[in-house]
């Protein structure tokens, strides 16, 4: 299991729901982190590794047998790899857990999603702005420079599905850059390492302003703002890559990406 946040890494997002008397599923990687942030907000933990599309798939199955209702999807998690790697499925591990797994949950989830008039909401990142999705190296077998290329595509690609669901279903979906985060978000990328370790972890936005962006975006029914929109923080319609607006693309994508997942592309 990779470790995406640091060990006392606290989502204020989730104790936010708690309080405002939401039941509250924590899903992560990480046992100790679940079992020590769903026994806070009196919420139930269940651990699910993105790296597996098998592990995703359980974690659909263990939602829709528990929940008659789900109101609000977030995903978060993800990261960002200074080397290329697949995943046991096969896959670039920063296309499967940025993009692949986010996919193929929201897809399992959709027909419960639609049924309570849900939401779902995505990390995005200003990183889209330098990605590049190109459908015949989807794995960067052929384009890996650093990982922040392969990163930004996967933004841009969430994006782009996001959009894409907005024409193919009802249902209220949003991403959003909720700008540099203190979180472990590239735990082998030395230079953040270092940047995070001088100035003693103050670095970037705290996690607490991050949070009351996702409550925003999840829970206030008075966005007017048009399904599939990207903010940057809460600003709507933030600057995208230059593939952002292109309809064949994400329409494409969405086929494509189904494939790679094994679901059909219509819904």
């Amino acid at each position: 299991m990779r470790r995406l946040n640091p060990p006392n890494y606290r989502d204020p997002s989730v104790s936010t729901f708690s309080k405002d008397n939401q039941h509250v599923r924590t899903t992560r990687h990480c046992h100790h982190r679940t079992n020590a942030v769903a026994e806070e907000v009196g919420g139930t933990g269940i651990v699910s590794d993105l790296e597996s599309l098998d592990d995703v798939r359980t974690l659909a199955d263990t939602l829709l047998s528990t929940y008659l209702r789900i109101d609000v999807l977030a995903n978060n998690a993800g990261g960002m790899y200074n080397t290329r790697a697949l995943t046991g499925d096969g896959h670039e591990r920063t296309l499967q857990t940025n993009y692949l797994a986010p996919f193929l949950l929201t897809r399992l989830l959709l027909p419960r999603l639609v049924e309570s008039g849900g939401r779902v909401v995505s990390t995005s990142s200003n990183a889209n702005v330098q990605g590049k999705i190109d459908l015949d190296d989807l794995n960067f077998s052929r384009r890996w420079n650093s990982g922040l290329g392969a990163y930004g595509a996967c933004k841009l690609a969430i994006n782009l599905f996001t959009t894409e669901l907005a024409t193919r279903s009802t249902l209220s979906a949003f991403t959003f850059h909720p700008g540099f985060v203190r979180t472990g978000l590239a735990p082998d990328w030395w230079l953040l390492r270092a940047v995070t370790a001088a100035t003693f972890g103050r670095c970037g936005v705290a996690t607490e302003v991050v949070a009351a962006q996702f409550i925003r975006l999840d829970a206030d029914e008075s966005i007017s703002d048009p399904i599939g929109t990207y903010f940057d923080r809460l600003k709507p319609n933030g600057k995208q890559g230059s593939q952002a607006t292109d309809r064949q693309l994400s329409s494409d994508l969405w086929n494509r990406t189904s494939a790679l997942v094994g679901l059909p592309a219509d819904l």
